[in-house]
């Protein structure tokens, strides 16, 4: 592995090529193995950098349709938006993709991931959710809801969906509550906001910068509208847009953005 001068050339230009390079070298990319040297530089030029293809093939499933969404409470409110764009990996399919679902007035879920399973858990919920209206004679509670979606999950945990849920809703008595999940029904409960898929990281930053505590609905709506349309822009696999809810104790609006569409 010491004598492969491709890992010393990509280590110049990025750290991720060169512990790419130092994988496969380890395979058998050395002086010794010409046929391990000769497959690597076949693969981008004669450097031994990865192709697009090896990026696309190592693509987490969850990654492989994009998307962001984001919740955010306020005084007595609160707020979910997500990006509008689906795509098959680095391709734009749609431009007008629903990932939000409303459950009932106050009870939203958003719901990132592989848009199949997004669709089918979005079925069961609905079903779920009309069967307990049924039973009971009255909405389910969010903090109820936030149950149902973690047993579901943790029910199909060993052929799970990839999915990651984003709940939001409003209490009887007008206090927000939000809640993020993994793929398995794990809880995060936050008393700002959540985030979830793959532009996660930039809106946590973006989040972290423009939340306040006690915003009022039309403050809110700036807020996260800004943090959604700053963070799809750092996002190759996100974007072309966005919708957002912002739900109080009286009423409900929905509001399209329009953000960069390239």
């Amino acid at each position: 592995m010491k004598d492969c001068p491709s890992r010393t050339l990509s280590a110049l230009f990025h750290p991720f090529f060169s512990l790419w390079t130092v994988s496969l070298c380890s395979a058998g990319g050395n002086s010794d193995n010409p046929q391990g040297f000769s497959s690597l530089q076949s693969s981008f030029g004669s450097f031994g950098f990865p192709s697009w293809k090896d990026f696309l093939c190592t693509m987490s499933i969850f990654e492989y349709n994009g998307s962001a969404i984001v919740a955010m409470v306020g005084k007595n409110c609160f707020a979910i938006a997500s990006d509008r764009r689906l795509g098959v990996q680095l391709q734009t399919i749609a431009t007008d993709f629903q990932r939000l679902f409303r459950i009932h007035d106050k009870l939203y879920i958003g719901l990132a991931g592989l848009v199949t399973d997004v669709q089918t858990l979005h079925q069961r919920l609905q079903f779920r959710h009309k069967l307990y209206q049924l039973r009971e004679e009255r909405n389910m509670r969010p903090e109820t809801f936030a149950n149902l979606v973690s047993a579901l999950l943790y029910e199909k945990r060993f052929g799970p969906y990839f999915c990651q849920p984003i709940i939001a809703g409003l209490n009887e008595d007008g206090t927000p509550f939000i809640c993020a999940m993994d793929s398995l029904g794990a809880k995060e409960l936050a008393k700002d906001f959540v985030v979830g898929g793959t532009a996660s990281e930039s809106l946590y930053g973006a989040c972290e910068s423009l939340y306040k505590p006690d915003m009022d609905a039309e403050e809110l709506f700036e807020t996260i509208s800004q943090a959604l349309l700053s963070s799809v822009d750092r996002d190759c696999l996100s974007g072309w847009g966005g919708i957002v809810h912002v739900v109080s104790s009286d009423q409900v609006s929905t509001r399209a953005l329009k953000g960069r569409m390239d």
